[in-house]
């Protein structure tokens, strides 16, 4: 079994020779290891990864002792993640259904170390992918009247599943505040132009609009202001005058499962640190 260790705090001398030390000196054994440091914020970033079957302390102790010895002496925000515990993932759909294979046949094909409990939507029309997979579909049809209702509930499902994060497999509604404060970068999201370009609806119809000759699709974590939370992801694919709105949309389709399923695996991966509203993506 190994242990997933993610910081950040103010950068200055001893911060990896403390930790490794911390780690040789219980027998623990390091297989990962990178770090980063952001010079204009002075922000020390790390991932460091052990094994942990011959650790002199217990599992459930070392966040105590880290914390302690560590944290506390160079103001670290840090956080834990074990390889023998699978992060559960609920998948939000609406129309759409590149994004949502695309995820699911990852999943069935041991891709990833995740469980994925559910599946839910705004609309019926995906629950025959669902089925296909085996995973049960929820929907909760939505409009301004039962926005904060259909939300309550959506929420006391994930919490029965014991969901971990959210992934927005193109789901076609604005996620509320509430929602988000409980998932606080847990919420993926994927957005069909390259951000933070043509925010909002349509944007492959304000591309063509604007006679652009690159589109492009981002992930980024959900934040209350839309299309404006730390970005995970992004890629773009040219395009030319000969396209057409439709033709915007076919190209970026592949754009967005890709950059999706790539925001999701470092996600599931614990490589991700997040600070000021921007991103460390580990490799």
């Amino acid at each position: 079994m190994t242990v997933t260790l993610l910081l950040h705090c103010p950068d200055r001398p001893g911060i990896i020779a403390d930790i490794t030390n911390f780690i040789t000196e219980n027998r623990g054994n390091v297989v990962y290891l990178a770090q980063f440091v952001d010079h204009v914020e002075n922000v020390f970033n790390m991932r460091i990864e052990w094994n942990i079957d011959e650790f002199l302390l217990p599992k459930d102790k070392i966040s105590d002792y880290f914390g302690t010895l560590y944290a506390k002496k160079y103001d670290m925000k840090f956080r834990l993640y074990f390889s023998d515990t699978k992060p559960r993932m609920a998948i939000f759909v609406s129309k759409m259904s590149h994004c949502l294979f695309d995820l699911l046949a990852r999943y069935s094909a041991g891709e990833w170390n995740v469980e994925i409990p559910l599946i839910v939507s705004n609309h019926p029309d995906m629950q025959h992918v669902a089925d296909m997979f085996g995973i049960p579909y929820y929907v909760y049809p939505i409009t301004k009247d039962n926005k904060l209702e259909q939300e309550t509930a959506m929420m006391e499902l994930l919490k029965e599943n014991n969901i971990d994060f959210i992934v927005l497999a193109r789901y076609m509604q604005i996620i509320g505040d509430r929602m988000i404060a409980a998932y606080p970068n847990k919420i993926i999201n994927i957005h069909h132009s390259f951000l933070p370009a043509f925010v909002g609806a349509k944007p492959y119809q304000a591309a063509f609009d604007r006679g652009v000759k690159i589109i492009g699709a981002t992930s980024h974590y959900v934040t209350a202001e839309l299309d404006a939370g730390p970005i995970i992801c992004q890629d773009v694919v040219r395009i030319s005058h000969k396209d057409m709105p439709k033709d915007l949309m076919n190209k970026g389709k592949d754009l967005e499962k890709i950059v999706l399923s790539h925001a999701v695996q470092k996600h599931i991966e614990h490589k991700i640190l997040v600070y000021k509203n921007k991103t460390v993506v580990f490799s």
